[in-house]
């Protein structure tokens, strides 16, 4: 095993160094998007994996749009509603119970996901993500249009979501056969 790859050491101010764990399975320092509409537990979770933003393009620094009637901004902002919405409906279509995403990933998109029972988490590190990847046999997808249901990960036992000191941790663990784990270190202090 690539111990560099596969193997996190987290290290959580507050508790004893007691409560120092080996977890057979992945934890990120992330919550879910939506905390209130969003499941923080799941049970045989069907995991997909993202390279790609679920929020509209933004220009490149000189892009300009010449408006000429009131109409034409709710041309624009409904071009963009449509172009979200045909991402998620792409996703949503292999019955995903966790979207994780290494970019962004717009409030829309948050609101189609959350409306369909999909917990969904933005911004994660590359390394987090081909963790993931390797522990629950989940593919991470480039492009919307090259996800199949080859790529869906459905190796991990439990997702949760657990408040540890004062932070939020996402935990995928009782996996069937895990290629990755996660030290916690407790202590009084980080340095410690």
């Amino acid at each position: 095993m690539d111990i560099q790859k596969y193997i996190k050491v987290e290290k959580v101010p507050g508790g004893q160094l007691e409560d120092s764990v080996v977890r057979k399975g992945v934890m990120i320092n992330k919550d879910v998007i939506a905390p209130g509409k969003m499941r923080r537990k799941i049970f045989n979770p069907r995991i997909i994996l993202l390279h790609w933003p679920l929020e509209y393009k933004k220009g490149e620094n000189q892009t300009n749009a010449e408006l000429l009637k009131e109409e034409d901004w709710g041309v624009l902002l409904q071009l963009e509603e449509e172009y979200i919405e045909s991402l998620c409906v792409q996703i949503l279509k292999f019955k995903p119970d966790v979207v994780i995403t290494e970019r962004g990933l717009s409030d829309l998109a948050c609101h189609y996901f959350s409306n369909a029972g999909v917990t969904a988490m933005r911004r994660l590190r590359k390394t987090d993500n081909n963790r993931i990847a390797k522990a629950y046999g989940a593919v991470i997808v480039n492009r919307p249009h090259e996800l199949q249901h080859s790529d869906v990960g459905t190796g991990a036992g439990i997702f949760e979501v657990k408040k540890i000191g004062d932070e939020f941790f996402a935990f995928f663990v009782s996996c069937k056969e895990p290629k990755a784990c996660t030290v916690l270190f407790r202590g009084p202090s980080k340095d410690l």
